[in-house]
């Protein structure tokens, strides 16, 4: 009956808004892993009230789930107040806020596919080593798929695939290949030191590789 529905529910809004006052906490320490330490994350749940219930058009909110509706809010800098998720992250803190929303709620309930492009954005050495675990971590449930230009992040991944552009005549191609255990080598060495690669680079290159394994 629709009572029995409406008793349920106000039992999983109570239940749900236990659950995201602990998701808030976990997503923001992890938040500080990547180098968003002053961002600050909230879960609001708005449920329907008695006299809501009695309007006919309120039935419209009861689904399988409950009757709440759920909304992430996101601050990534002091002083500023937090606004819905998506009207104040871009660029790589979306990315890394994206990423940590999803290795904090350990979704796993099918495979997925995730795509990071340029997560990397504006930080460097602890952090990129700290977002690349991240991505490892969610690659445990998902397939991960990550454009990067930092050692850090790509030296940890399974497989490694380079992405060529050249010009030929009027047409412009873009070319995909994966990376034998030699050139792997060679990029995540021409990426800790540039065009010209150092022997000193190739051997680090080297450790980075053999400590992600």
């Amino acid at each position: 009956s629709r009572g029995e529905y409406l008793k349920l529910a106000r039992e999983i809004h109570g239940e749900r808004a236990k659950a995201a006052k602990k998701f808030e906490r976990e997503v923001e320490a992890n938040l500080k892993a990547v180098a968003l330490e002053r961002a600050r994350f909230e879960v609001r749940i708005s449920a329907p009230g008695d006299a809501d219930l009695q309007d006919a058009a309120a039935d419209a909110r009861l689904t399988a789930k409950g009757f709440d509706q759920v909304e992430f809010y996101f601050s990534a800098n002091p002083g500023e107040s937090v606004k819905p998720m998506a009207r104040v992250a871009s660029g790589g803190e979306a990315s890394r806020l994206m990423l940590v929303l999803k290795t904090t709620a350990k979704f796993s309930d099918s495979p997925k596919t995730a795509v990071f492009d340029e997560i990397d954005t504006g930080i460097g050495g602890r952090v990129a080593e700290a977002v690349g675990l991240k991505l490892k971590e969610l690659s445990g449930n998902y397939q991960v798929l990550c454009v990067t230009h930092q050692p850090q992040v790509a030296s940890l991944a399974d497989h490694h695939f380079l992405v060529e552009k050249q010009a030929r005549g009027n047409w412009t191609e873009i070319q995909v290949r994966e990376l034998s255990a030699k050139e792997k080598v060679e990029e995540i060495a021409r990426m800790l030191t540039g065009a010209q690669i150092t022997e000193t680079a190739r051997k680090h290159a080297k450790e980075m590789l053999k400590a992600a394994k």
